[in-house]
């Protein structure tokens, strides 16, 4: 197994992307943590991996709190004595043109996915840097940290910040052995992509059908969704890749939606 006696802390981790992360790493023989504003889905998430045969703690996070970021992740080390892997999944949506959107909502969503992020990054450093072998940052980036689209400028921006926040860990992070990567699916059907669905088909006045052919889909080279088993076998292997012969990269999956 690729993750043997490894400890891992996924946030967002209660359902979809997140959660498909945290059975594959404990498949793998890692520990996880189940961070998540939602305790009550988060401990349903350690419960089912617990019953699959792995071990795994439920963490309550809002990921945009400092001092509830901090408390996890010390909580993480007080269990299992340390952190070895740090994916920051957690992340929201919202649709709407430039023009009207409120700063609030702009916040709202740079605030989970960006300075989220940050604060993941900032805990788990702490304790990575204290670690002889180090660790790993992950970011859950997208197609959007490369190339934008319509209706979800907060989104693209913060996506495309994570780049700046993963490559300055790789270049600080590299004399404590700690590595860091950013994974870029594209739409993956998880209710975070359902529920945009209908919000852009009623944004751009076309169908709900012809958001996903010609718009979700449109540029894939086999009009596939993109798989959580897809993004779950990249976050392994970038959590499992042995040396700093691989960080400070941007790894798509996106059934050619976008080349590089």
């Amino acid at each position: 197994m690729r993750m043997t006696d490894k400890t891992a802390l996924i946030t967002g981790a209660a359902g979809g992307i997140g959660r498909a992360v945290a059975e594959r790493y404990a498949r793998e023989g890692a520990r996880v943590a189940i961070a998540d504003l939602d305790l009550a889905a988060a401990e349903g998430t350690a419960a089912a991996i617990r019953e699959a045969g792995g071990e795994a703690l439920a963490l309550a996070m809002d990921v945009t709190d400092e001092t509830a970021v901090n408390a996890g992740v010390e909580a993480v080390v007080a269990r299992w004595g340390r952190l070895d892997v740090a994916l920051a999944n957690a992340g929201i949506q919202h649709i709407e043109p430039l023009h009207t959107l409120s700063f609030a909502d702009w916040r709202k969503v740079t605030a989970v996915h960006l300075d989220g992020a940050f604060l993941v990054t900032s805990a788990a450093l702490r304790q990575m840097y204290q670690q002889p072998e180090g660790g790993c940052l992950l970011y859950m980036g997208s197609v959007h940290s490369k190339l934008a689209s319509p209706l979800k400028a907060p989104y693209v921006a913060a996506k495309h910040a994570l780049l700046g926040l993963c490559r300055t860990v790789a270049k600080e992070g590299a004399a404590h052995r700690v590595r860091s990567n950013v994974i870029c699916p594209g739409f993956v059907r998880t209710p975070l992509v359902d529920r945009q669905i209908p919000e852009q088909a009623q944004a751009l006045g076309i169908s709900e059908e012809a958001v996903v052919r010609d718009v979700m889909l449109k540029d894939t080279v086999d009009q596939e969704f993109t798989t959580l088993d897809d993004i779950a076998e990249v976050a392994l292997h970038l959590a499992a890749f042995p040396t700093a012969a691989l960080t400070g990269q941007s790894i798509v999956a996106s059934h050619g939606w976008y080349m590089q």
